[in-house]
C-alpha cells in the first residue's frame, strides 16, 4: 500500500509540475470514419443504406449527438450495382425517415437514409452479387463492399396442409414445431409468429396482432433447424394483448404469420462480434466487410438477408375446410381452456359449426 501511494503521490507531482508548460487536449487528431450500415432483401422492392460519419467537436458529446449535422456528411455520392446477371447501376438517393428510435442518446426520430427501388422492374437477382460503392468529400474518401443475395429458404409449415397443434385434452398443452427445412445459404436463422384476432363490438371490428419471437440460430447452409413454439405460450400471448374493454362481444383467431428471415455469411460475422461481452475482459475485435481508399477509416456492414413470409388462415372458405391455422383440438382450447376460455373467442370455421364453442 505505501508503495501503491508513492506511485500516485509522484504522478500527482508530475501532473502539478507539468501542467503549466502544456494543455492536454481530450480531441486529439480527429481521423474521418464512415459509418455504412444495409441489408438486402429480395424480398424488398426499396432497398435502404445508412451512411453516416462518426464525429468528434469541443463540449459535451451527449449536446453533439443531438445534432444531426454532426453526423452527415454533406457530399454523398452512392451507387449499387448488380454483378451479374443484368448488371444494373442504380445510384441512391436520400430521404428522411421518421423512424428513430427515441429513447438512444443521439438526434431522434427523423434520420437520414440513402436507398434504390426496384419497382416496375425485376426484383433482386439471386444469382448475382451487389456492389456498393460510396464517394465523400469530393472523392478524397470512398468506401466499397461487395455482397451476395441470401435464398434458398423454404419451410414445411408453408403447406397448406400444416396446422399447428397447441393442445391435446382440455388445459393439455404441447408444442408445435416451425420446420426450416432449408436454410439456403444463410449461416443465421430467425423464426417469429404473428398470431391475428379480431375483437368485435357487434358489427364493428378491430384487427389485433401478438407478435412471438420463436428464436434465432446459428445454421450451416443447406441444412434445417426446427424452431419450437409452446402450446402454453400461445394462448398466455394471445390473453395478454387482449383488450380490456367490456364492450366487446366476441373474438376470433384470423391467422397465424409466418415469418423466416435468414442471414448471409457477413452480416452473421457482423452480428457475433458485436454481441455483448460474456467475460470480464471487454476488450472485441471490430468486423466489417467494407473496405476503405484514401484517409480515414469505415465501420459497419454491407450484406444480405432472405425474409420468408407466409400466412396460415383460420378459415378460407366451406370448400376449403382443411385449411386452417390451428387444429380443432387448439381452437376447442381457444374457446374454452383456462387460459382464454372467458375472453368471448368462438370458432367460425365450417368443421366445428356443431360444437357449443362456435360463433353464433
Amino acid at each position: 500500500m505505501k508503495v501503491l501511494l508513492g506511485i500516485m503521490s509522484l504522478v500527482a507531482l508530475s501532473f502539478m509540475f507539468n501542467s503549466c508548460e502544456e494543455n492536454v487536449s481530450l480531441i486529439g487528431d480527429f481521423e474521418e470514419t464512415v459509418v455504412v450500415y444495409g441489408i438486402l432483401d429480395q424480398a424488398d422492392s426499396v432497398h435502404y443504406i445508412k451512411i453516416n460519419r462518426a464525429f468528434i467537436g469541443p463540449g459535451n458529446s451527449y449536446d453533439l449527438a443531438q445534432i444531426p449535422d454532426s453526423s452527415y456528411f454533406t457530399d454523398v455520392v452512392a451507387t449499387v450495382t448488380e454483378v451479374g446477371g443484368a448488371g444494373r447501376v442504380w445510384t441512391l438517393v436520400d430521404t428522411l425517415v421518421d423512424n428513430k428510435d427515441p429513447n438512444g442518446v443521439f438526434f431522434s426520430p427523423t434520420q437520414k437514409l440513402y436507398y434504390f427501388h426496384t419497382i416496375n422492374q425485376a426484383g433482386l437477382n439471386p444469382s448475382a452479387k451487389y456492389r456498393l460503392d460510396i464517394s465523400v468529400k469530393g472523392g478524397a474518401i470512398k468506401v466499397q463492399a461487395e455482397t451476395e443475395i441470401v435464398t434458398g429458404i423454404t419451410s414445411t409449415a408453408s403447406s397448406q396442409n400444416f396446422s399447428f397443434k397447441f393442445a391435446d385434452d382440455p388445459g393439455s398443452y404441447v408444442s408445435s414445431a416451425v420446420n426450416v427445412s432449408n436454410v439456403g445459404n444463410s449461416y443465421v436463422v430467425n423464426t417469429a409468429l404473428d398470431i391475428n384476432f379480431y375483437e368485435y363490438e357487434g358489427t364493428a371490428y378491430n384487427l389485433k396482432t401478438a407478435k412471438w419471437s420463436l428464436g434465432e440460430a446459428d445454421v450451416v447452409p443447406q441444412s434445417s433447424k426446427a424452431f419450437s413454439a409452446s402450446g402454453n405460450s400461445f394462448y398466455t400471448l394471445i390473453k395478454s394483448n387482449i383488450t380490456q374493454n367490456s364492450a366487446i362481444t366476441k373474438r376470433t383467431l384470423k391467422s397465424l404469420t409466418v415469418r423466416i428471415t435468414g442471414g448471409a455469411e457477413e452480416l452473421y460475422n457482423y452480428m457475433t462480434v458485436n454481441k455483448p461481452s460474456s467475460t470480464l475482459a471487454q476488450s472485441k475485435p471490430t468486423y466489417t466487410n467494407l473496405s476503405i481508399i484514401g484517409e480515414g477509416r469505415v465501420l459497419g456492414i454491407f450484406s444480405s438477408r432472405q425474409t420468408v413470409t407466409f400466412e396460415k388462415p383460420f378459415y378460407v372458405s366451406a370448400q376449403q375446410a382443411y385449411i386452417r391455422a390451428i387444429d380443432k383440438k387448439s381452437t376447442r382450447e381457444l374457446c374454452t381452456g383456462p387460459i382464454t376460455g372467458t375472453y368471448l373467442f368462438c370458432s367460425p370455421h365450417p368443421g366445428d359449426l356443431t360444437e357449443p364453442w362456435a360463433c353464433q
